[in-house]
């Protein structure tokens, strides 16, 4: 099963500016970017919510909207499951009847299929419950329950942990991916979680500003984001501007320190480059290359690291066993920029 997308939609702030295709060999692709970029947009345009200005979206060969040949195809008809992420339950109806709500047939045989869904995801006993009733987690099964007995082809969830406090969330990723084990096509998972993405997700779209900046796998795009905004996306804390120097060195302004690299090549058109709190080391007495000084604006402890914010602007982040046993809780007068952390990008 495959989805392809490209559509164009002008917003209050922004103009959607959309292209992608899924594998169509199932498993999670991951949309990552941060609030009123237009993730959520994206999902109701593929889903019918809301019409794109101009465009096309095929799934498995069938058109379902194209702007020029003035295609539309209804809701209910796009064999689209959405999870809303206020899961958008019926709150005057029974668990049962959200379900059966879904199911297309006979009544016998709508009740066969829902009993079946509320028996996959072990919410038989809330059959006949009402959604108020409910807590986060029995609701998010319940409208997956939902979203599953309409059997879509492709299923998508929109920060579906969003509303979560921390413990529950963590048991229900867990139980999400259980549950997605039976769906065979392709599931689109969006969120503003780095977490979520390199959890669930074997491949990534990173959107920002209603455009996409950044696609591969997940840990192709973590160890190489190409971009500045997808850098900060998925969590680097470390971006600075730089000055070509040549091709195996630049000049960083913000560390007034030159860098040198010798197993990649400077880009000349990289205006920035990237490295994640946790690259960096102390420097020994015989490290003379990419090395800055190391002074400290800010301590800031977490209950299984620390983090160091330099009066450069550099993070550096440090397990406490090594900021215990290596640095001795000290804080060393230089850092080291090593080569294999560093990753050049343009400010798009």
């Amino acid at each position: 099963m495959s989805l392809s997308v490209k559509i164009v939609k002008k917003l209050k702030d922004i103009t959607l500016d959309i292209e992608f295709e899924t594998r169509g060999s199932g498993g999670i692709t991951g949309i990552l970017g941060s609030s009123g970029c237009g993730k959520s947009m994206t999902l109701k345009s593929i889903a019918g919510i809301v019409t794109p200005d101009e465009g096309r979206i095929v799934l498995n060969d069938r058109v379902l909207f194209d702007s020029e040949k003035g295609i539309n195809v209804k809701i209910q008809d796009r064999e689209i499951g959405y999870l809303f992420q206020n899961y958008a339950l019926f709150p005057h109806m029974t668990v049962m009847e959200n379900i059966k709500m879904a199911v297309k047939g006979t009544r016998a045989e709508k009740k066969e299929l829902a009993e079946f869904y509320l028996h996959m995801f072990r919410i038989e006993e809330l059959a006949g419950h009402y959604p108020g009733r409910l807590s986060g987690g029995q609701q998010q099964r319940a409208a997956l329950a939902r979203v599953m007995a309409s059997k879509p082809s492709v299923l998508m969830l929109d920060e579906p942990f969003s509303a979560l406090d921390y413990s529950l969330k963590e048991m229900l990723q867990l139980e999400l991916l259980e549950e997605l084990k039976t769906f065979e096509g392709d599931v689109l998972l969006v969120t503003h979680s780095r977490d979520e993405i390199y959890r669930f997700c074997e491949s990534i779209h990173v959107i920002n500003r209603g455009n996409i900046t950044a696609s591969g796998s997940v840990k192709g795009v973590f160890q190489n984001p190409g971009t500045v905004s997808a850098a900060r996306l998925t969590g680097c804390k470390n971006i600075v501007p730089i000055k070509y120097i040549d091709s195996h060195r630049f000049f960083v302004p913000d560390w007034d320190a030159e860098i040198a690299v010798k197993n990649q090549e400077v880009p000349r058109d990289a205006d920035h480059i990237g490295i994640r709190a946790h690259y960096l080391r102390k420097a020994l007495e015989k490290d003379q290359e990419n090395v800055v000084k190391c002074k400290l604006r800010r301590f800031l402890e977490d209950p299984f690291e620390v983090a160091l914010v330099l009066e450069n602007g550099i993070w550096w982040k440090i397990p406490n066993d090594i900021w215990a046993s290596e640095l001795k809780g000290q804080i060393p007068d230089r850092v080291v920029i090593p080569e294999e952390g560093i990753f050049f990008l343009k400010d798009l």
